[in-house]
């Protein structure tokens, strides 16, 4: 015999019945996530003024990013609606990702702070090139490097996926793991 669902009560958090914010962090932080530098360029405000501030290469760190298919090749990663690098993603279709080995801890912590510096400072000590195909930072020692062009955006409660088709990809020849995210630290393997 089929039940017919019941309707849930939304918590004062907005979750349906039975499960809390706490809840879900505490459940989620038991899975390990890759680190990655997503980064991009922002364009001058004014193309047209040469006072105008130039371009800014803007990055933030992410665990949420994953491979969604081989042929075509894309990739995908979630950014916190109206983040910076949200906005930034929806004027500007070329972004990249550096996979951050687990000696680039520093990295990652920098690029995550809240209440952070300007992005030009977050970059200038950093050893990086520029993408060929999206003229973004790709971070020297990454484990991986992928150019993207954004194919599509989805909103997702308060994240927004965007999915990436891979215009480059480089595995540079770095030695040492991966950096790793779990239970609310930075992690490497062994």
């Amino acid at each position: 015999m089929l039940k017919t669902p019941s309707t849930a009560t939304p918590l004062p958090s907005g979750h349906a019945e039975g499960v809390s914010d706490d809840e879900f962090r505490a459940a989620m932080s038991r899975l390990a996530a890759g680190v990655v530098l997503v980064t991009a360029q922002e364009p001058p405000l004014d193309p047209d003024d040469p006072q105008a501030p130039g371009v800014e290469d803007v990055g933030m760190t992410a665990t949420a990013f994953m491979s969604v298919s081989l042929d075509p090749p894309l990739v995908l990663v979630s950014l916190r609606t109206g983040a910076r690098m949200d906005e930034l993603l929806d004027e500007q279709p070329l972004w990249a990702v550096s996979v951050l080995a687990e000696s680039q801890r520093h990295i990652a912590g920098r690029f995550a702070m809240k209440g952070r510096i300007s992005d030009r400072l977050l970059f200038q000590d950093l050893p990086y090139v520029r993408g060929e195909a999206t003229g973004a930072p790709l971070v020297g020692g990454a484990l991986a490097t992928l150019e993207c062009r954004t194919e599509q955006r989805v909103a997702a409660g308060d994240h927004t996926l965007v999915i990436g088709r891979v215009l480059t990809a480089r595995v540079p020849s770095v030695e040492g793991g991966p950096l790793l995210y779990y239970r609310g630290r930075y992690r490497h393997l062994g």
